[in-house]
């Protein structure tokens, strides 16, 4: 289950639990519509209740900053958990993806 908050500058996107194959598809549909929509500049995924990621879930944020790009937006990770930052960091995706420590520091940047 995710939370949806929209400001002005952009929505912030809290995954809770495990973002997995069963959960996946339904996280990726919600940052497409944000991506997607004219009020979203940005676009921020708050990964602090994020417990557990598999390959399904990383697919749906790679799309999700494929999608970004091609739109000109803004797509940013912030206060990923010690494993699941592993995960980026093994991967090398930490070297795609903007990824900031805490949700505050973009909406500052964004203020």
């Amino acid at each position: 289950m995710q939370s949806v908050l929209t400001r002005p500058q952009g929505a912030v996107i809290r995954p809770q639990g495990s973002v997995i194959a069963a959960t996946a598809s339904e996280l990726h549909s919600q940052l497409t519509q944000a991506v997607l929509s004219n009020h979203c500049d940005a676009l921020v995924v708050d990964m602090s209740q994020v417990e557990s990621l598999d390959s399904a879930g990383l697919m749906a944020l790679v799309s999700t900053l494929h999608l970004a790009q091609k739109e000109n937006k803004r797509f940013t990770l912030c206060a990923l958990p010690a494993p699941i930052r592993i995960i980026f960091e093994l991967s090398q995706l930490d070297r795609a993806f903007e990824i900031l420590d805490h949700p505050s520091t973009f909406e500052a940047m964004a203020a």
